[in-house]
Parts: C-alpha cells; structure tokens; sequence
C-alpha cells in the first residue's frame, strides 16, 4: 500500500484540522454490524419512489436522454419547481434565472454558503441542527455561530437572534432549517414574520433549509422567503418529500441577483443534474400525482410520530411534539443523566436499537437522542419494547 509523503500531507486544507467530528454516519454504521438490530437511524424513507416518479425516469433512459444538461437543470424541471413553490408556498420564481438544480439539497448547502461568505466571516446557525452546515462553514473557512435554541423549544427566537447580531454585528448568513433535523420542530407563520422582521433590517442572507416543507403535520408550512425573498435562499428538493434520496435532486430558489453567482458555483462543482432523475423529480413537482404521493406518506408518517411520541413519553423521556419531519428528539429520562452517546450506545449493545446520540447535532443537543419514524410502525414498536425493557432494566 502506497504511503503519502508528510510533507505532502501538509498541503492539505487546513481547515480540516478545525473540523468537529460528524458521527451520525459512523455510528449508524457501527451499530449495523450488531445481529438483530433495530435501526432508528437515519433519515431515510422506508417508501419506494412513486410510480410515476420511475416511470419517468425510465423513459428519459428510453428516449435516449443521456446527454449534457443546461447547468442550472433542465427547462422542464426548473419550471416544475416554479409551479411547486408558487402552489404550495405561494412564492414567485423565474425558472430561467431564480432557480438552480442541485445534487441534493447537501450540494445547495456548499454551494449557497460557498457563494455568500468569504474566509473569516461569521455564519450564525441556529441549534440543534444537521451538522452538516456548522462543518461546510468550518471548510471553507468561516466561523459556524451556533444559536442554542433549546431553552425555546428549539425554536430560534427574535432576541436570541437579536443577542447573536450585536455579540457578532458582521455576520454575514443565517443558517435556518425547518421543519428541523433533528427536532422535527417547525415554525409557527407568526413566528416565521417575526424572524424576518428581524432580519429585514439587517444585511444577512437567510439560507432556509426547507427540504421537509411538505412534511409539515398540522397546519402549513411557510416559507421565511415570502417575507424576505431578496435576502433568501431557499434549498429543498424532492428526497423527503418524494422517497427520492438515491436520486440527489435537489434546488435553490433566489433573487436573481445571489442566483447568478449561486448557479455559477454550483456549475463548477457539478456541471448538471442526471438527466433521468431530472425527469423523475419533473413529475414529482408537476404532478398531481406527485402531490399524492407525497400526503400519502405524510399520514403514515403521522401515524408513526404519534404512536412513538405517546410511547416515549410513557417511558419518561421528554419531548417537544415534532410538527414536521420524521424525527422525534426525545429528552433522557432523570434518571440516566445527560450523556446521551452512552446512553445510545449501551441501547444498541444491549437493547438492539439503534438511535443517535442528540450530541451531534450542536449546542442543545446534549442529553438528547434522535430516533428517526421513517421506518415502518412494526420496526417503531418492536424498537419500542426494546426501549422499555432497557429502560426498565
């Protein structure tokens, strides 16, 4: 096995050296290795794609669909996305300059946060949240400026922002994600107003995270870009919502002015889209069977979320009643204190259930565990009765 040179190593961005371990992944793998495993892990639909979805995606392979997009999508899917926004949220995009096709919504994470700040800047990210933001920030050599916003019900509010302006006045974004991974809390639409209010006057960009706004439980989901649509980029795609992970479709939605340079970045990175899964994700967002789909999977989701909730809270963990999403982040009970990554690690070992430690998701996180419903309702209560016997053991 061929060894690198030190000194080459050396040229490695130093960035990396900053970087705070992300263990999501390595402890879903871990704990895939333990026989008879429940796994309660990761975000990731136990639904297949739609029909339709697949349909159309073999038909691009059919009709020989196989060459070089345009690099911000192709022009039946970005104006599918424009139909979306507009349906749903009420939002108005130009398909031809205010909206980008990304590699997923983690390649318009980079590429919106790589366009909007330099090395140096502040990115203020509000916490407990994907780990992903705070760790893109850190690589591309900005300070991540986590908001803890656990004594709020892990909603961020007008005066914790507030509070982070004046302790950071050059922050130069706003990471916000909701319905939130991994809180599954959103936001209320006074509570959204609120937040813009706040950031109107003000010169940052609002990233807003948006990717579970059709798995939004009781109520409507509402876009921080209706309010500030100059100042926000709105990331979303079709893996949640469409059972499509596997397919990395993803956008961001802007003003053309931030859209430009944002196309430009991601142009760079990725060239294009696949042109199948552009067909796919066409259908997904134009569709009224697109739409279908997507409420049928939200009502099994409820289900699950209901049952695991009242479930857990039988069992003495404390919980903030998810609205969206498919996580539930549930509070130890008093008893085992507030190390969560032993807790989740003697529940695999010794439970067979796997969940993730609330630790690795920022500041707030500690004391908590994550436990994905995006798995089937019997995987949701055999882990269940898993639980109960540790807990009770």
């Amino acid at each position: 096995m061929p060894t690198t040179k030190p000194a080459i190593m050396k040229n490695i961005n130093k960035n990396f050296a900053r970087l705070k371990p992300v263990g999501i992944r390595a402890f879903d793998y871990k704990a895939s290795t333990i026989p008879g495993i429940v796994k309660l892990t990761l975000g990731e639909p136990d639904f297949n794609v739609p029909e339709p979805m697949k349909e159309a995606a073999i038909k691009s392979i059919e009709d020989n669909d196989s060459h070089y997009a345009p690099g911000n999508g192709t022009v039946e899917l970005r104006k599918a996305i424009a139909h979306f926004m507009k349906d749903r949220y009420g939002l108005d995009y130009d398909p031809d300059s205010e909206i980008a096709v990304t590699i997923g919504a983690t390649e318009g994470i980079y590429a919106s946060l790589a366009t909007v700040t330099n090395p140096g800047d502040d990115v203020l990210i509000a916490t407990p949240t994907f780990p992903l933001y705070s760790a893109i920030t850190t690589l591309l050599g900005s300070n991540a400026i986590e908001i803890d916003t656990s004594a709020d019900d892990f909603v961020l509010t007008p005066d914790r922002l507030k509070q982070a302006l004046a302790d950071h006045p050059a922050a130069k974004a706003l990471v916000l994600n909701y319905p939130s991974n991994p809180t599954g809390v959103t936001y209320t639409r006074d509570q959204v107003k609120a937040l813009a209010d706040t950031v109107k006057d003000t010169n940052l960009v609002v990233i807003a995270d948006e990717i579970y706004s059709e798995l939004v439980y009781d109520g409507t989901h509402t876009s921080i870009a209706e309010f500030i649509p100059d100042q926000t980029l709105v990331l979303n795609g079709a893996s949640k919502s469409h059972a499509m992970t596997g397919y990395r479709i993803g956008f961001i939605a802007g003003p053309k002015e931030l859209m430009g340079p944002v196309s430009a970045t991601h142009a760079m990175m990725v060239t294009a889209a696949s042109d199948p899964a552009m067909a796919a994700a066409t259908a997904a967002f134009a569709t009224e069977a697109g739409k279908e789909a997507t409420l049928k999977m939200k009502a099994a989701y409820k289900k699950r979320r209901d049952f695991l909730v009242d479930a857990l809270r039988k069992l003495g963990f404390t919980i903030t009643t998810p609205n969206g999403a498919f996580y539930v982040f549930a509070k130890l009970p008093e008893k085992f204190g507030a190390d969560d990554i032993k807790f989740a690690t003697d529940l695999a070992n010794e439970g067979k259930v796997a969940v993730i430690p609330g630790s690795y998701f920022g500041a707030g996180g500690q004391g908590h565990l994550r436990i994905s419903y995006a798995t089937s309702l019997d995987n949701i209560k055999t882990a269940v009765e898993r639980i109960k016997n540790f807990v009770e053991a």
